[in-house]
């Protein structure tokens, strides 16, 4: 049976960058720049010391430093087993002390170095989670905005039937930020009362 060959795409991909009116926005553009100079600001902040832990944990992070661990490891027993079987003495003989040493001082310096890199992301972390939240509640305050002058507008227009929206008027109500943190830790509190599971 002869084999039918695939029609070609008549597309082609555009490798051209898209016109100036597909272009992103000037205010998300200058969201994006204002984002960037941040990071760049808290990077410019991070010292010499902080970097080379970072960047050393970064590696500790890879799973080449795994296998090159666990190949040390191996190496060192498989040496200190082998060594008397062939006339030479171990220098580690079980249970291989200076190994345990060795291996529970690293372990002491990776867990240092791992926690230094992470409570600087969880600063990080922390204010970004502070910007969300001022983001949010803006959002939330100009929805509300929108929603109260669409009912106004509604209202005063003669030709649209007035009527009762009991959602919009929950809707245009501003949420009040101290209330829901109050029940949120009413609710965490309830949680964690003894006797709940």
């Amino acid at each position: 049976m002869r084999a039918r060959a695939l029609p070609l795409c008549s597309k082609t991909v555009n490798s051209k960058p898209p016109p100036a009116s597909e272009a992103v926005p000037a205010s998300i553009s200058q969201n994006i720049e204002a984002i960037a100079d941040y990071y760049k600001r808290e990077e410019q902040k991070t010292g010499r010391a902080q970097r080379l832990l970072e960047h050393i944990g970064a590696g500790i992070g890879r799973p080449m430093f795994l296998g090159v661990g666990l190949s040390f490891v191996a190496v060192w027993i498989l040496v200190n087993l082998m060594a008397p079987r062939i006339g030479v003495p171990a220098f580690d003989p079980p249970p291989f002390s200076a190994l345990q040493g060795i291996v529970s001082l690293s372990a002491l310096l990776i867990t240092t170095i791992v926690l230094i890199g992470q409570n600087r992301l969880a600063r990080l972390e922390q204010l970004r989670g502070q910007l969300e939240l001022q983001v949010n509640i803006l959002t939330e305050q100009k929805t509300t905005t929108l929603i109260r002058l669409l009912e106004e507008l509604r209202r005063d227009l003669p030709m649209v039937r007035d009527r009762h929206d009991a959602d919009a008027a929950t809707l245009q109500v501003p949420t009040d930020a101290k209330q829901i943190l109050t029940a949120l830790e009413g609710e965490k509190r309830s949680d964690e009362a003894p006797g709940k599971t």
